[in-house]
């Protein structure tokens, strides 16, 4: 895919660096270190892009201070490091951050990440034969403007036992998503029903992301 920006992704997340490499976007990684405790009430669309965009400013400034101080932040390859090569300004291209959050959203309350494996059987029992829908939000930095929106898929469940949730928890796969579920991996059995964006559910929506990068001239094969 070319492009006319060097991307950066504000994400450690393995699914949103595949995502994006399926579509052909050389990219590299500096994971954000930014608070992300707001204690503001919002919903579920508005938290999901403020959380995307306080990642993408934490790694923006970080990137900026780190170009004024003409200090190296890493050497890794494109779309699998840590952090991102040095100097990014160095090869005549500007740079621009993705930010990235995905919450599941069930019958008024939020749902991250579990913190342990009873607050992911809390929530799978929840989501047990219902239907709830899973907000990501996404922020591009670019050189000139920032791009901010959101995406809401929903997803149904299949009605799960105590033993069957049990056992999904016990394969360790719900304990860093949220919802407690991959649909991408084995918590995928339990879907019965979906409406929109499948990509949403995995932690990124490709499809309004490349059509927003079309409208501005930044994607093409």
């Amino acid at each position: 895919m070319s492009s006319k920006i060097k991307w950066i992704l504000a994400s450690a997340s393995p699914r949103r660096r595949e995502l994006l490499t399926q579509i052909g976007l050389s990219f590299e990684v500096v994971v954000s270190e930014a608070d992300e405790n707001i204690a503001e009430k919002l919903s579920p669309g508005e938290l999901v892009e403020r959380l995307s965009l306080i990642k993408a400013g934490a790694v923006r400034d970080y990137l900026s201070v780190d170009e004024a101080d003409n200090k190296p932040v890493g050497d890794g390859e494109p779309g699998e490091s840590e952090t991102a090569g040095d100097n990014y300004a160095a090869d005549g291209l500007p740079y621009a951050v993705i930010g990235a959050d995905t919450v599941v959203y069930h019958e008024g309350e939020i749902l991250g990440k579990p913190k342990d494996e009873e607050d992911a059987f809390r929530m799978l029992r929840a989501l047990s034969g219902a239907t709830h829908s899973v907000f990501t939000g996404v922020s591009i930095l670019l050189p000139d403007e920032t791009v901010t929106f959101h995406s809401e898929t929903k997803v149904t469940f299949d009605e799960l036992s105590d033993e069957e949730i049990r056992a999904y928890i016990a394969s360790g796969e719900p304990m860093d998503k949220a919802g407690a579920y991959g649909i991408q991996g084995l918590g995928g059995a339990f879907v019965t029903g979906i409406e929109g964006e499948y990509a949403n559910v995995v932690g990124f929506p490709i499809g309004e992301f490349c059509r927003i990068l079309r409208k501005k001239g930044l994607f093409g094969y």
